[in-house]
């Protein structure tokens, strides 16, 4: 008998065991059949765990596929603005204070009591305007006595060439009588020195003359300065005596009286820096400005430079003058000095939005034929909006403005002005 012969049929039942019983049998195919169902369940579910999670990768992949070809073929809009040519003139702003044009302390020449003072602090003077009297009797003692002794040495020159013409006389008689040797030798020759005498005496009477009046016109002069005037047109700016004080004439420790300042033009001096002295020159305009006077500007020009940088600071000494005709400016005020230098070198500017610092220091993005370019420029200067450039882009150049982080050159971009400006290139939903 083989195998196939004993597998159950419904002819041949399968052969129990003579020890089974038949409620044993029973059980245990019904635990074959369970266990059966629950394999074969569990791979049903294996299988659909597995779909499931083949279909979920291969719709991620797709996405993921998806993005990529949208970025790679995604292009922004970028706002841009054009590259200008920078004007002929490169205006610069510097803090100063204004100086008065001509400041003058005045002191006294001469020594004694103010008698008469007929200004005071904030005074307009013109010059020669009296400021002050000073009265001195002494002075006019000693004048009074340096007259009277010039009178007295102008009468012993009259007397002195009295007898020097006397003396003339009788040597011109004498003479040639001594000649014929009708007078003695002796008598000439008592002549001739005489003549001689009398001619010093003239001599020394007329130099004793001109001492005497040079010594009254130093007393004169010394008159003179108790009169003090104002040297030039201007305002007291500071008074010292009042009427009855005593005052010193001395070269080193005179009484100083007062302060005249001369306000109708002012005077501003500057140090400008050595990469904008290239073109300063006499006759740059120049614009002034004082916060307090917001709505007013006083137009000024530059009068004197000093045509050689400080060695130190590598600055040019500027002055620049300031007509003050209604004397709205005062001496020592805070301002603010514009200068309109004209340019020695072309340059450009570029809004500082699209100014861009990195590892290769300052770019600029640019749009040529749609692509984006970077290029490496040189600033001049920050003009806070704008910057100015001296290389790196040329006139007329479509700057990109505020360039997304990740734009990189020959990227593809799409010039749109009138949209705000977004952030990112790689994330296409952040743009409008």
């Amino acid at each position: 008998m083989n195998k196939l012969d004993r597998l159950p049929t419904p002819d041949n039942p399968p052969q129990l065991p003579a020890d089974r019983e038949p409620g044993q049998a029973a059980s245990e195919a019904k635990s074959r059949t369970g266990r059966l169902v629950f394999l074969i369940t569990v791979l049903v579910l294996l299988l659909g765990a597995l779909g499931i999670g083949s279909w979920k990768h291969y719709t991620l992949a797709a996405e993921a596929m998806a993005t990529a070809d949208q970025y790679r073929d995604f292009v922004p809009n970028v706002r841009t603005a054009p590259v200008r040519p920078s004007g002929s003139t490169m205006s610069v702003i510097w803090p100063a204070t204004t100086e008065a044009f001509e400041q003058a302390n005045i002191y006294a020449r001469a020594s004694g009591y103010i008698s008469q003072r007929n200004v005071d602090i904030g005074s307009h003077v013109k010059a020669g305007d009296l400021l002050v009297q000073i009265i001195a009797p002494e002075l006019d003692h000693q004048i009074t006595l340096a007259e009277a002794t010039l009178a007295q040495l102008k009468a012993s020159l009259v007397q002195a060439r009295a007898n020097s013409d006397l003396a003339q006389v009788t040597w011109d008689r004498d003479n040639p009588l001594v000649q014929k040797g009708w007078v003695t030798a002796l008598q000439g020759d008592t002549d001739r020195l005489t003549l001689q005498s009398r001619t010093a005496a003239v001599a020394v009477a007329q130099a004793n003359i001109e001492a005497q009046t040079a010594q009254l016109r130093v007393l004169n002069q010394q008159k003179a300065y108790q009169s003090v005037v104002a040297p030039f047109d201007g305002v007291i700016i500071q008074r010292n005596i009042d009427v009855g004080s005593l005052v010193q004439a001395d070269a080193t420790s005179g009484t100083f009286l007062f302060t005249l300042v001369h306000s109708g033009t002012l005077r501003i001096q500057l140090y400008v820096p050595q990469d904008q002295a290239f073109g300063v020159a006499p006759g740059v305009d120049a614009v002034i400005r004082v916060p307090e006077m917001p709505d007013r500007e006083f137009p000024g020009r530059v009068t004197r430079i000093a045509n050689a940088l400080q060695p130190g600071s590598r600055t040019l000494l500027t002055e620049i003058d300031v007509p003050n005709p209604d004397y709205v400016l005062s001496p020592g005020v805070y301002c603010t000095v514009e200068l309109k230098i004209p340019r020695k070198t072309p340059s450009l500017i570029v809004p500082a939005e699209a100014i861009v610092f990195n590892r290769d220091g300052l770019n600029v993005a640019v749009v040529e034929n749609g692509v984006a370019h970077i290029h490496h420029v040189t600033v001049v200067r920050d003009l806070g909006t704008a910057v100015e450039v001296s290389a790196g882009v040329k006139d007329t150049d479509q700057a990109i403005l505020n360039p997304p982080v990740d734009l990189t050159d020959g990227h593809k971009v799409q010039i749109s002005n009138d949209h705000p400006l977004v952030v990112g290139v790689g994330a296409p939903g952040g743009w409008p």
